[in-house]
């Protein structure tokens, strides 16, 4: 079972890694916090402080279009923050 499925890159979540040494990950439904503290610790070699989790609601969305209406809805995801210690960094873009 894969703990970390991807980072979360958007602007607010870089300005938070920037000043705060948070940074934000999607990651498995399943997975508790102490999971998510190895698995940040395992695959980027820092020490962690505090994880925090959320399960992001999907978003539903309805279109009008010529044939009718048509309802929609995003996936839901589990959200995990994880704030590390002063000093330590995690390069997401050392790999392109």
């Amino acid at each position: 079972m894969s703990i970390l499925i991807k980072p979360v890159i958007t602007e607010k979540a870089t300005m938070d890694s920037e000043l705060n040494s948070r940074y934000t990950f999607e990651v498995n439904p399943g997975a508790n916090k102490i999971q998510v503290k190895n698995a940040v610790e395992a695959a980027y070699g820092v020490s962690v402080i505090k994880v925090r989790t959320m399960n992001v609601r999907p978003d539903r969305n309805t279109k009008f279009t010529k044939s009718g209406m048509i309802t929609g809805k995003t996936k839901g995801f589990k959200k995990a923050i994880v704030q590390v210690a002063e000093g330590d960094v995690i390069d997401f873009y050392n790999n392109i």
